[in-house]
């Protein structure tokens, strides 16, 4: 595919400087790039990688200055840049059909257009949407529902009951619907208590590599729409995450966790059983939340406390022992001082 810098501006909405007619036929980074390529440029530092690149143009923030460049400058990079992959290298969906070597259960519904690879076991009772693919090893429970467009790469998981929206991608590894952790101490043994609950994953969501999602007690774990997870994600029973949030690799959430719309976990985060995180909340790294943030949080540390506050905590907890020192030091003088005045009044 060759396309025109005048259609690439065309497509990514943005302003072109330099000749319509150069054509482009791939995308790559700074270092990479030759004739014939676009780079993307979105940070001043790499700027002396940009008069060393061979790239034909650049996709650059309206920030930024660059000159005797053929440009394209446009308010968000990262986005353009994900368009121009996706035009570049992502090629038009083809179904390949059902392999004789997959496995479907009886009364099953199975749209059209759909791949599904050899060693693929679809249950009982099945719902599968239209150009839904399944690659080898992907395992599908009874009476589980997939919307169109969705994509299960190998060894993912889906167990009994579970809801699958539209154009879902799921990729290896992971489970959705394994029991909740839930048990009950009687007579200093541990009872199992049954989880009969569902998950249900909404439309356009992404989850990473062994992502692990567990079916509610009773009622449903739900992914809301546009929720985006990383690798190494534990998701605990009857946990609901709000509209596209963020969740980084090993975010650890327990049970009945409830998440507002576009709120940020970073890597390692964790929450406490049974709190609410509001809307547009940030955790940073390694946070563990103990009790219900509002709206707008941006926290740290465990407990988790203001993100400022925890930066100036952090800044004292380095200087402890030379305070403690000093102290010791000060100690020593009030102590000398009260002898001393004991000792005159006696």
């Amino acid at each position: 595919m060759e396309l025109s810098l005048s259609e690439i501006a065309k497509i990514v909405g943005g302003k072109l400087i330099g000749p319509p007619q150069i054509k482009i036929r791939g995308i790559a980074s700074l270092e990479e790039a030759g004739q014939g390529e676009i780079a993307f440029f979105a940070k001043s530092k790499y700027k002396p990688l940009v008069q060393k690149s061979k790239a034909s143009a650049f996709i650059i923030s309206s920030q930024l200055q660059l000159k005797d460049r053929n440009l394209i400058i446009v308010e968000n990079p990262y986005y353009a840049f994900a368009q121009l992959l996706r035009l570049f290298h992502q090629p038009p969906y083809q179904s390949k059909g059902i392999s004789k070597k997959a496995i479907v259960g009886e009364g099953c519904s199975i749209g059209q257009d759909v791949t599904f690879y050899p060693l693929v076991y679809i249950g009982d009772h099945c719902s599968i949407g239209h150009r839904v693919t399944l690659y080898p090893g992907v395992v599908i429970g009874d009476n589980v529902k997939i919307g169109d467009e969705s994509i299960l790469y190998p060894n993912v998981s889906i167990c009994q009951n579970v809801i699958i929206g539209k154009r879902v991608i799921i990729h290896s590894g992971s489970v959705l619907g394994s029991d909740g952790f839930g048990f009950v101490l009687q007579n200093e043994k541990y009872h199992k208590i049954p989880q009969i609950g569902k998950v249900i994953v909404e439309d356009d969501v992404e989850l990473g590599a062994n992502v692990c999602i567990d079916r509610a007690t009773l009622g449903k774990t739900i992914i809301k729409r546009g929720v985006k997870v990383d690798n190494l994600v534990q998701i605990g029973h009857n946990v609901s995450i709000g509209e596209d949030s963020i969740l980084v690799s090993q975010v650890g959430l327990s049970g009945s966790t409830k998440i507002g719309r576009r709120a940020l976990l970073a890597g390692r985060a964790a929450t406490v059983h049974d709190i609410t995180i509001g809307d547009n909340v940030t955790l940073t790294g390694q946070t563990v939340v103990t009790k219900d943030l509002p709206d707008g949080s941006f926290v740290s540390g465990y407990p988790a406390i203001d993100h400022q506050l925890w930066k100036k905590s952090t800044a004292l907890f380095k200087q402890l022992p030379h305070l403690f020192s000093r102290l010791r030091k000060l100690e020593k003088k009030v102590d000398r001082l009260i002898a001393k005045m004991e000792s005159k009044v006696s």
